[in-house]
């Protein structure tokens, strides 16, 4: 992890080194391209790789899915057994520790609470002569929802999917998560049940959003597919977009903490770790005003990092992507975390409330010594499904209308038409298109 300044490097250099490459430009580890070759007998990139399971479960439907399952996963499933059963679900509740569960479930409450906020409402409104306009909200028939299972279990993603999807009112909810050892995590479970989600799939990957795209045999094709996963899940997310909906293309988790010298190098170091024990692929940056907390955080990072159960992946990710920048001030700070556009974005000082309004491009903001990003990931009410890799430029967090998509509606009255016909006409006119011109004409001489 490098310490680096506005001063010395230049701010063009510094905007440099906070942009993030796209994720699809992501190197693959040695460890993964051999495994591909095996597989495929060729030293294929994550697009082509993804390009062939899709193609493959496209045509192949479910024999597709249980042959990648195998060979990726090393999980020998058939078709009848890629949902999770009943049995399955009483195991997974009777091995989860109930005071970890009542924990989720106040999780859950949390999560409800907040997106019940978000509701859209449909609308109708009143104009000129009795015409009507209008927008109907509706939920999604189906959606899948995607629940990484690689290096860790994640049941606070299943909450942070689940939750705003039931919210808007989704016909159905079906997801799919990778098993481990032919399993998965009790809690994924049991976080599932609680919120109402009765269709589990042992299935994971490229494979995965690829048979909620198209349907195979024995899984439903859905409407929209959110969630995160790694590498292959994104290109696979991005290979079927426009056959279904999806929420976005994310890509490793990151964090930017804007800190001055009233921020506590404990506290921060602690925050930077938070992500970089996620993947060695994580990002995670301090920007701030202060040359003494930049120096005193780094040696904390290192000190805490020895005491990690993850203390390898963290290191990795450090090494790879982490970075003290020392800003010339704490406005300058500000205006280089909107440069990152960071998926989770701290602000460590003297009065956060003050530069809130400063911050253009971020996931979700964290304010104050207090806030930290694990409150967010898991309890607060927020979701924390967000965009990564600078898209939060464009992007933004999962939300209840993810779920929900727009119609419009319009209903004119003979005397509101008529009032109008002429300049419709016109326009249509003038496109060259006379058909619809024609139609309007048609009805204004019979009034």
């Amino acid at each position: 992890m490098r310490i680096v300044s506005v001063k010395d490097e230049g701010i063009d250099e510094i905007e440099r080194l906070l942009k993030k490459p796209a994720f699809d430009e992501v190197e693959l580890s040695p460890k993964i391209r051999e495994g591909n070759k095996k597989l495929f007998g060729a030293d294929l990139t994550a697009a082509e790789v993804v390009d062939r399971i899709v193609s493959d479960v496209r045509r192949d439907g479910d024999s597709a899915v249980m042959k990648y399952t195998k060979l990726i996963d090393r999980v020998d499933l058939t078709p009848d057994k890629f949902l999770v059963s009943e049995e399955e679900f009483r195991a997974a509740e009777r091995e989860a520790n109930p005071e970890v569960v009542e924990s989720l479930k106040k999780s859950i409450g949390n999560v409800r609470r907040y997106h019940e906020e978000q509701k859209p409402r449909s609308w109708l409104t009143g104009r000129e002569k009795g015409s009507l306009l209008g927008q109907c909200v509706i939920p999604f028939d189906r959606v899948g929802l995607y629940v990484p299972g690689g290096t860790a279990a994640y049941p606070s993603s299943v909450v942070m999917n689940a939750v705003p999807a039931s919210v808007a009112g989704v016909g159905e909810i079906i997801m799919m998560c990778p098993p481990r050892e032919g399993k998965i995590n009790p809690y994924v479970l049991v976080a599932a049940r609680i919120i109402g989600v009765k269709k589990i799939y042992k299935i994971g990957g490229a494979q995965a959003i690829a048979a909620m795209a198209f349907g195979t045999g024995t899984i439903p094709r859905v409407d929209k597919i959110t969630g995160p996963g790694n590498i292959f899940v994104t290109l696979a997310k991005k290979a079927v977009y426009g056959h279904v909906d999806i929420d976005m293309l994310a890509g490793p988790s990151e964090i930017l903490i804007v800190a001055d010298e009233t921020a506590d190098p404990e506290y921060t170091a602690a925050d930077m770790l938070s992500q970089a024990e996620h993947d060695p692929l994580a990002s995670s940056i301090v920007i701030t005003s202060s040359a003494e907390l930049a120096a005193k955080v780094k040696a904390e990072a290192e000190r805490q990092l020895e005491s990690l159960p993850r203390k390898e992946i963290a290191a990795a990710s450090l090494e790879r992507n982490g970075l003290i920048v020392v800003a010339e001030d704490i406005m300058q700070a500000i205006d280089l975390a909107n440069v990152s556009a960071p998926e989770h974005l701290e602000l460590l000082t003297r009065s956060p409330f003050e530069l809130l309004p400063y911050v253009r491009h971020a996931g979700a903001v964290f304010l104050g010594a207090y806030s930290p990003e694990p409150l967010g990931d898991y309890f607060a009410g927020p979701d924390h499904i967000l965009p990564t890799g600078g898209t939060a430029r464009f992007y933004s967090v999962l939300n209840v209308e993810t779920f929900m998509k727009r119609t419009s509606f319009i209903s004119y009255t003979q005397p509101a038409l008529a009032d109008v016909s002429d300049d419709i006409v016109r326009l249509a006119e003038a496109e060259g298109l006379d058909a619809h011109a024609r139609a309007i004409k048609l009805r204004r001489d019979k009034l």
